[in-house]
C-alpha cells in the first residue's frame, strides 16, 4: 500500500493534469490549507502572475471570525479573493484544489467565490 505522500502526490497530479486539459488558458483559483489556516490566490500561469490573493492571517478576517481553521472563514476568503479577481478583471476560473478533496474547507471556499461572483 502507497503512503499518505505519495497518495497526496499522485492526487496533486491528477487535479493539475485536469486543470491543463480544461482550463483552456484561464487563470486559476489555487487553493492551499494548513491545520490552523486557508489561502487562495487566483494566478495567472501564461504570465506568471498573482492577480489576486486571501488568507485568513489578514487581520481584517482575523477579527470577523473566531478561527481561521473552520468553514466560515473559509467561505469569507472565498468571497474576499472574488472581490479583489472581480476587481482585477477576472470573472472565470479554473478552480485548483491541488491535493485536497472537495470537501469541507475547500468546498466552503468555493462557494464563497461563486457567491462573490466568479464562475467556475
Amino acid at each position: 500500500m502507497a503512503n499518505k505522500l505519495a497518495l497526496t502526490q499522485r492526487r496533486r497530479s491528477r487535479t493539475r493534469y485536469q486543470i491543463k486539459l480544461k482550463g483552456a488558458g484561464r487563470v486559476r483559483l489555487s487553493v492551499h490549507r494548513s491545520g490552523r489556516h486557508i489561502y487562495a490566490q487566483v494566478i495567472d500561469d501564461t504570465q506568471g502572475r498573482t492577480l489576486a490573493s486571501a488568507s485568513t492571517l489578514e487581520k481584517a478576517v482575523r477579527e470577523g471570525s473566531k478561527t481561521g481553521a473552520d468553514t466560515d472563514a473559509a467561505a469569507a476568503i472565498g468571497k474576499l479573493v472574488a472581490e479583489r479577481a472581480l476587481a482585477a478583471g477576472v470573472t472565470e476560473v479554473v478552480f485548483d484544489r491541488g491535493p485536497y478533496l472537495y470537501h469541507g474547507r475547500v468546498k466552503a471556499l468555493a462557494d464563497g467565490a461563486r457567491e462573490g461572483g466568479l464562475s467556475f
